[in-house]
């Protein structure tokens, strides 16, 4: 028995020693090993819960709460039961990698969906990729389709600010004038959202007279307005995001820039709209969802519906949908391809052509890019038909991939 033990003793710790040696040298094939045992079905959620993004965030926890829900109560897969691991990512890079690496190497998740920045987005997929792991980015971003940040495993739910920008530079600029100002947030997401409106410009002969930058967080633009208005210029666009873009509009509606210059914001967030209140009226922009689509749209009625079943009847916001369609996406896929296996799964959204919330959807073979349409929203404070009635929307640019920066141009092959 004596013999026998400390036979079994010596091979478990050589088996221990091997399998860190083999966890060094192969994370991703022992995450597979952890991701195929029992237990449940675990997904990464890291969100700027705390700072100027914070509204967003939780709504897309809330969201994103929705489809675990279905998935779990439609029996999971095999009964294994789906979680969400939420985590603040603080709008950090730094602190979103390490978020990250505690989701992957101390929670073993099986998959990663969130983000809500541009930066921190790529922190997220920079540390998925590097040990395999599937993360479907629920964040606007261009460079996260590119090639040299691309992985196999990294996804993209989110509209892009090429995608975005241009669908509201081309339904603005022909019907409100050629004399174009920029004021920007001075990050990734509001430089790639000026190249955007650029970009769509310059086939309708826009002349761009400014472009102002100011850091995330700012209070007060009363620097900027002067020089904006002094411009005179027909179309102001704001790139920017979160309180940054109430505060901007506010401000900018109160120094009265609205009486020669129409306000535009790429993304016209619902959650911005509702704080900025009537200060925003007869702003257009874009964005992946409003809830009034389900006027015409029944996925997009049925997602309400349980939302506000969910949430004594509130109503989702546009990145909260995100949430819900990132892990949605995954979660669907699983069951497609009946294993949490990467590169089971990975193939299974690779074939996915769905329509969860908003109208048909599917992924571009070359950057998983989420092909899918983009509302043109113009906000109102009259003839509202209750205080979620913010929007009209004023058009819409169908899914197409001729939409897309091409395949060759991000630097993928083939």
């Amino acid at each position: 028995m004596a013999d026998d033990t400390a036979r079994g003793g010596a091979l478990s710790r050589r088996g221990l020693l091997q399998g860190g040696a083999l966890a060094l040298a192969a994370p991703a094939l022992m995450r597979q090993a952890w991701a195929q045992g029992a237990g449940p079905i675990r997904i990464g959620f890291p969100v700027p819960l705390t700072g100027a993004f914070g509204a967003e965030a939780n709504d897309q926890v809330r969201a994103a709460q929705i489809a675990v829900k279905e998935f779990n109560a439609a029996g999971g897969l095999d009964g294994r039961m789906a979680e969400l691991l939420v985590r603040d990512d603080k709008l950090n890079p730094g602190e979103a990698a390490t978020r990250t690496l505690e989701l992957i190497e101390k929670d073993k998740v099986n998959f990663l969906v969130g983000a809500l920045s541009a930066a921190v987005t790529l922190s997220v997929n920079n540390v998925a990729r590097e040990r395999g792991v599937l993360y479907n980015s629920i964040s606007q971003s261009d460079a996260i389709n590119e090639a040299k940040d691309f992985g196999r495993t990294t996804f993209h739910e989110a509209l892009n600010p090429h995608m975005t920008a241009g669908a509201v530079g081309r339904s603005v600029f022909p019907k409100h004038g050629k004399r174009v100002a920029f004021l920007t947030a001075d990050y990734a997401y509001g430089h790639e959202m000026v190249r955007g409106f650029r970009r769509a410009g310059e086939a309708l002969g826009i002349e761009v007279v400014a472009d102002i930058r100011h850091p995330i967080g700012a209070s007060d633009y009363s620097a900027f307005l002067p020089r904006l208005a002094a411009l005179k210029p027909d179309v102001l666009c704001l790139c920017n995001f979160g309180r940054d873009q109430v505060v901007s509009i506010q401000q900018a509606t109160e120094f009265g820039l609205k009486r020669n210059t129409k306000l535009v914001a790429p993304v016209l967030l619902f959650t911005a709209r509702k704080a900025g209140g009537d200060a925003f009226e007869g702003v257009v922009g874009g964005t992946s969802y409003y809830w009034r689509l389900e006027d015409s749209v029944p996925t997009a009625k049925a997602f309400n519906d349980k939302f506000r079943a969910a949430y004594n009847g509130a109503v989702p916001s546009d990145y909260g949908a995100l949430g819900y369609a990132g892990v949605r996406s995954v979660l669907e896929s699983v069951k497609a391809a009946k294993s949490t296996d990467t590169d089971k799964v990975i193939a299974a959204m690779e074939a996915l052509k769905a329509d969860f919330y908003k109208g048909p959807q599917y992924y571009r073979a070359c950057d998983h890019q989420s092909v899918q349409s983009v509302l043109i929203v113009e906000s109102k404070h009259k003839d509202q038909k209750g205080p979620d009635d913010v929007f009209t929307i004023v058009g819409t640019e169908q899914p197409d991939e001729a939409r897309l920066r091409t395949c060759a141009e991000l630097g993928h092959k083939g």
